[in-house]
């Protein structure tokens, strides 16, 4: 045999062979497994979503303990609350990429104890700048490192069921808040606000196990590489694309409201004559109308009965509606009442503000398509960042000014009721009696670190009946 052809069916075989061990050593399924470990990454995203957010929604709590202690206003303690969740949403961009470079399960790991060690930092705190440092920048960087990675691993291991099932990781939050909340009061009345954030630096440190149980899965269609300069890996060029435009600034002017309640709720609820259990329970009341929500909006995203940037906006308008109702309860008679309207305002507000969170994730990868939704994420998160950092010592300036929470809850209501209305302008938000167009970007693939929007944004007719006929 000449040597040539020797040479030509050599590299033939082994350019056959080749590709097939490494499909073998690198274990890529056909797909997401639709179940199986991801189940487990489902409760690990569960907890970590409670030691985020769930605490966050808690600690407002503590606030009056840290006015009374540091002799300062509620503004100046606000900015605590306020800098964690501007942090952890600003930074988890940061997150999202570290955890494409390494891997989510240490990037996760790393964050839990950050966030611990912020907590403990806390805890022997000698002015509100300590506080400022310890829970707003060092735990707030450690919840950017695993909200994100802990997110976006749970949604690969889904395809079919993937809203579901990030709508099931999410009600972690209410469920923390239901545990959390009373918890921290007893917390409080025992040990003192020192001693309830040194105990919350043990009970953070658990998102480290978390961040273990995010085993990697690779797929079909992961990019061979990370972006190759920073602007491509930030996504500024989204801006350009209408609907990724209008989304953005439509969800930073909802940023602006929708975390009030996380920082306030319970000075609201003392405000209006409860007692420290009774604003407990308004606090617990939201949480467990949050949660389920969370799963029945999951469960309705899927459906696709109604597209989903209408249910966006329609659930946007209804959470402002709710917080307008929080501020306008009258006071309780005495610290014994229950303070029934209250707690029917707050869970009101608890379940329209479930709703409108996993629409977020389900309607993004349908407005920029699978190439951008990464960096769309981290934008948006950023955005509503400023509305964190923003809303919270607003709300906090306007008691200062005026006595009571009533002007903090109707102006924060009116900035999520702009945004939803800036909702309507995104494609099929609204009624329309002529075939819905496409959008621009293709649908996205499966795969994607979020939910596939393709179920919710099609008519229940399959995807070749796209007349949207309700007037």
């Amino acid at each position: 045999m000449p040597g040539s052809l020797k040479e030509a069916l050599t590299w033939r075989l082994l350019s056959q062979v080749v590709p097939l061990l490494q499909a073998v050593m690198t274990h890529k399924p056909a797909g997401p497994p639709d179940g199986g470990w991801g189940w487990v990454v489902a409760a690990a995203a569960f907890a970590v979503n409670g030691l985020s957010y769930g605490l966050l929604r808690s600690l407002g709590l503590a606030l009056p303990d840290l006015a009374e202690h540091f002799d300062r206003s509620a503004q100046d303690t606000a900015w605590v609350s306020a800098l964690a969740l501007a942090v952890q949403q600003a930074a988890s961009p940061v997150g999202s990429a570290l955890s494409t470079r390494w891997g989510a399960r240490p990037v996760v790991m790393v964050g839990g104890v950050l966030t611990s060690l912020g907590f403990v930092f806390s805890a022997f705190a000698r002015s509100l700048l300590h506080l400022y440092l310890g829970l707003g920048v060092l735990a707030g960087s450690g919840w950017a490192l695993v909200f994100a990675p802990a997110l976006g691993t749970l949604s690969r291991y889904f395809s079919r069921r993937r809203v579901l099932a990030v709508g099931l990781a999410l009600t972690g939050n209410g469920a923390s808040s239901l545990l959390l909340a009373p918890a921290l009061q007893l917390l409080l009345d025992n040990f003192g606000w020192r001693g309830a954030l040194l105990l919350l630096g043990a009970i953070t440190l658990h998102l480290t196990p978390c961040g273990a149980l995010l085993r990697p899965l690779a797929l079909p269609g992961d990019p061979l590489g990370p972006p190759r300069s920073p602007l491509a890996a930030l996504g500024l060029g989204l801006f350009t694309r209408r609907a990724f435009l209008v989304f953005a600034l439509g969800t930073a002017l909802v940023g602006g409201g929708y975390f009030v309640p996380y920082v306030h709720l319970a000075p609201h609820a003392l405000d209006r004559g409860l007692g420290g259990y009774g604003a407990v329970l308004v606090v617990a009341v939201a949480a467990v109308g949050d949660a389920g929500a969370r799963l029945l909006c999951g469960w309705l995203a899927d459906q696709g009965w109604v597209p989903l940037p209408r249910l966006l906006a329609m659930f946007g308008a209804l959470t402002g509606l709710g917080l307008l109702a929080v501020g306008l309860v009258p006071v309780v008679g005495n610290e014994e009442s229950w303070g029934g309207p209250l707690l029917a305002a707050a869970g009101a507000y608890g379940l329209s503000a479930g709703s409108y969170a996993p629409l977020v994730f389900g309607v993004l990868p349908g407005l920029v398509g699978v190439g951008g939704v990464v960096q769309a994420t981290g934008l948006v998160m950023m955005l509503m960042s400023l509305g964190g950092l923003l809303g919270p010592p607003l709300s906090g300036f306007l008691r200062d000014e005026t006595g009571d929470f009533t002007a903090s809850f109707l102006v924060c209501s009116s900035f999520i009721l702009s945004g939803s209305f800036i909702y309507m302008g995104l494609p099929s938000a609204l009624p329309s009696c002529r075939p819905a167009s496409r959008p621009d970007t293709p649908p996205p693939k499966r795969g994607e670190l979020l939910p596939n929007p393709q179920v919710a944004l099609l008519p229940p007719g399959g995807p070749h009946s796209t007349l949207d006929s309700t007037c």
